[in-house]
């Protein structure tokens, strides 16, 4: 290391050279080349990187092509900068629903979206239990938890297209978050909005249900899913 640094070339003003010196516009470039997440590790090294690293020209052509899309979504809810909106969006993902008895359940919804070309997995997000804290601990109450272990659930995904997918499964693993695999899609047309219907039922009237987390779901390239898709979801998640 010393040696290393006895070669490096000496100032005329007695200083040795340092990041520093480096021109942000080459450093901008060297950082254009790198992965996002190595790019938010390099920004730490001085103010210069952290600067280099805000680039326009580093950060458009990592962004997916739907971006525009993306940004007139949030224009149309108030904006990056309105705070009222931003707090009720952080929010929505701090709050599940539980389901602490029912005799019918049936959660749908829709999404539109330019999704890019490809081939995607719909997962619902789910666990038996309620999630709760004992002596600062995640734990679970199961106290409500009934009626799951008789008939199957049914999870539906539809698109505008007539691609079409059911799946079935018993509700299982008390405790624990569990993605259900409802099915893939596929979209070829970059420049349409692919129209998703989904849909979470069990609707057998003959018996209470109940103890029911009902938290998200989860869209993804079907790639990422299969490596999401955890031995604990794969042993669960047996379809019927």
């Amino acid at each position: 290391m010393g040696a290393n640094a006895s070669i490096l070339p000496v100032e005329h003003d007695g200083r040795r050279p340092k990041l520093e010196d480096i021109p942000e516009s080459c450093i901008a470039l060297v950082l254009s080349y790198f992965d996002p997440p190595e790019i938010a590790k390099l920004a730490r090294l001085s103010r210069a990187f952290r600067a280099a690293s805000s680039a326009d020209f580093i950060w458009v052509p990592k962004l997916p092509s739907t971006y525009p899309y993306i940004l007139s979504k949030l224009s149309d809810q108030g904006g990056v900068g309105d705070k009222g909106q931003e707090g009720r969006l952080m929010a929505i993902f701090q709050t599940i629903a539980y389901l602490q008895q029912i005799w019918w359940l049936e959660v749908d919804g829709n999404l539109e979206f330019p999704f890019p070309p490809g081939t995607y997995s719909l997962f619902f997000r789910l666990q038996l239990g309620r999630a709760c804290k004992r002596l600062g601990r995640r734990a679970c109450n199961s106290d409500n938890v009934h009626g799951w272990d008789i008939k199957p659930a049914q999870f539906q995904l539809k698109t505008q297209d007539g691609q079409h997918a059911v799946s079935r499964y018993m509700l299982g693993n008390l405790g624990t978050w569990v993605h259900y695999h409802v099915g893939d899609f596929v979209v070829e047309d970059p420049n349409s909005l692919a129209n998703l219907k989904f849909s979470l039922t069990q609707i057998d009237c003959t018996h209470t249900k109940g103890g029911l987390c009902v938290d998200s779901v989860l869209i993804c390239p079907s790639s990422l899913g299969k490596e999401l898709f955890s031995s604990v979801d794969v042993q669960v998640c047996k379809k019927l």
